[in-house]
Parts: structure tokens; C-alpha cells; sequence
């Protein structure tokens, strides 16, 4: 079977049934905001949102493309025009997975809000992801994550490290005297 990929699948979907993430870590300064809107008034929506599909509960979750959609919901001029419909790409990943796509989509187009990208490898940690599997699927080199995790303050996230003896306490009976 031919690979073919979810761009080639686009499907127009209510806005009602669209639902942001919980995870994602990208934030949009009121400028750039200002002038996606712009962009999208002046272009149409050029770019799908990409989605994952909940049969469940009938909705689409945003992967990437949240500020699109934040367009489309803040701004009835172009709520009216594309009559309430958003251009969607879907993909059918696991939690992780949809993770790991949406901070490569963002990563390789902008920065990061540091606290949330932390709390993303905090979940992944506690989904049962390795750093090197962070590494891999995040594009984060072993100092970033490192960091990232120390920002948590969860010693959880470090129970796997293995840490060198640097130094150890001495024995109560080791200790040398002080004295006058």
C-alpha cells in the first residue's frame, strides 16, 4: 500500500466540534495574532488545522493550528465567510504521538513558553517516555530535557538518573572534633 499523507484528506469541519489540546506549550504575541487574522482576511485559511478525530465524543482535538482556529472564533467576519467550517487535516495517533507533532510543528516554526513546554515533559515522562525517546520525537537535545525537567521540581522525573558519588556524609563517630 501507497504511503499517502493527511493533507491530501482535507475535510471541513464545524468550528463547534473543534476542541484545543490541553498540552499545547506555543503562544502568539497580540501583534502576530493581529496580523494571522490579517493574514487569513486577506488570504483565506491557506493551511488545514490538523486534528485527531474523537469517536467518542465527536470532536476534532487541534494538533496543530490553534491559533487558526482561534481566528475563526474571535472574529465573526471570518466566521461568517467560511460559514463556522475550518479546513481539517486528521491523524489517527496516540496521545503521545499527537504530542510529539504538535511540538515539532511548533518547534519548527517558533519559540516556546518554557513552563508548559516543562509540564509536556512531565506528561510524556509520566506516559512512560524515556528521554531518549523525548529526544528523538521532541528534537531536544539530553541538557534540554534535563532542564526542562528541573523546572517541574518533580524528583520523580529524575527517580531512573543515575548520579555519581560525588561526595557522601561522613559517620557521626568520622567526625573530627572542633576544639577552642
Amino acid at each position: 500500500m501507497v504511503y499517502k499523507s493527511p493533507v491530501y484528506h482535507i475535510i471541513a469541519v464545524p468550528v463547534e466540534k473543534i476542541k484545543p489540546n490541553n498540552y499545547n506549550p506555543n503562544t502568539v504575541a497580540p501583534p502576530e495574532m493581529k496580523l494571522l487574522y490579517d493574514s487569513i482576511k486577506s488570504d483565506g485559511y491557506t493551511m488545514p488545522i490538523v486534528c485527531y478525530y474523537d469517536k467518542e465524543n465527536d470532536e476534532y482535538i487541534i494538533v496543530d493550528g490553534f491559533h487558526r482556529y482561534r481566528v475563526m472564533k474571535e472574529y465573526p467576519d471570518i466566521y461568517e465567510r467560511e460559514q463556522g467550517m475550518m479546513p481539517v487535516s486528521v491523524i489517527d495517533k496516540p496521545l503521545d504521538q499527537r504530542m510529539a507533532s504538535t511540538i515539532r510543528h511548533n518547534r519548527a516554526r517558533g519559540s516556546h513558553d518554557v513552563d508548559l513546554m516543562s509540564n509536556i515533559v512531565k506528561e510524556l515522562h509520566e506516559l512512560g517516555r524515556s528521554d531518549a525517546w523525548i529526544s528523538k520525537h521532541l528534537g531536544m537535545d539530553k541538557d534540554e530535557i534535563l532542564r526542562l525537567k528541573q523546572i517541574t521540581g518533580l524528583a520523580a522525573l529524575f527517580k531512573d538518573i543515575k548520579f555519581g558519588k560525588a561526595w557522601r556524609p561522613a559517620d557521626e563517630d568520622e567526625d573530627t572534633e572542633i576544639s577552642d
